[in-house]
């Protein structure tokens, strides 16, 4: 069995697509997504619709908890956020169509089920907290303590942007990269097919090409901030731009 392995989509709606359409043409049974649909991209809802018709599992990210927060959190973010958090947060919030909102809120932090006679924990942090960064590198004393937590021959995660597989004390350990807000230097949109068999598991991690002019246009439509069309273009962060 083949599965596209995608998250941090960020409301990028020409990288979603592209993504699905690679992982399609690899002959991909299933979609699992880990989460972030929304932000900085000018996609959010549309982003929101497509993969509720595409994947077959999601789990509800970091930025799509402060998305749906973001009225009662608006006057506290706009002094603490920065301006340009501050608008990505609004700006999601505000495009999310009320069965869009519905939908993420009804999403779980974690999934876990059984596949090929592998057990499977989704989440888009760590198994510990949502907003947890596993880094490529992550210390190997903290990742035994995930594995044990894990309860589960595979974990499938995001959150930190950069593609990895690590395996600790039996747990394989796969962080999907970004679909829709690479940071690494490089634009192009990344995920992982999984491909799994009974005592068989193989992962290869892509990066594809899109229309990237496309998401830039959307965002200079929507009056968004440019440093966004930068961050899209660049394939870097915020504070990788504030660097320059």
């Amino acid at each position: 069995m083949k599965i596209a392995l995608i998250g941090d989509v960020h409301g990028n709606l020409p990288a979603l697509e592209a993504v699905l359409a690679d992982a399609q043409a690899r002959g991909c049974e299933a979609v699992w997504n880990i989460g972030d649909f929304v932000g900085y991209g000018p996609f959010p809802d549309e982003c929101v619709r497509l993969l509720r018709k595409r994947a077959d599992v999601s789990v509800i990210g970091n930025y799509d908890q402060k998305a749906l927060k973001f009225p009662k959190k608006d006057k506290k973010w706009r002094k603490s956020k920065g301006r340009e958090k501050w608008r990505a947060f609004g700006f999601a919030y505000e495009r999310l169509s009320k069965k869009s909102r519905k939908f993420l809120r009804g999403l779980p932090e974690q999934m876990r089920f059984e596949v090929e006679g592998y057990r499977v924990l989704i989440c888009h942090g760590s198994p510990a907290d949502v907003s947890e960064h596993l880094w490529p590198e992550p210390p190997a004393a903290r990742m035994r303590e995930l594995a044990a937590m894990a309860d589960a021959d595979i974990v499938v995660c995001g959150h930190c942007h950069r593609a990895f597989v690590r395996k600790v004390t039996g747990v394989t350990f796969i962080n999907t990269g970004t679909v829709g807000r690479p940071d690494d230097g490089d634009p192009r949109a990344c995920y992982a097919v999984l491909e799994l068999s009974p005592g068989h598991l193989a992962v290869e991690h892509h990066r594809i090409a899109y229309d990237v002019e496309r998401t830039v246009a959307a965002l200079r439509e929507a009056g968004l901030p440019e440093t966004f069309a930068e961050m899209f273009r660049q394939g870097r962060n915020l504070d990788g731009l504030a660097g320059d």
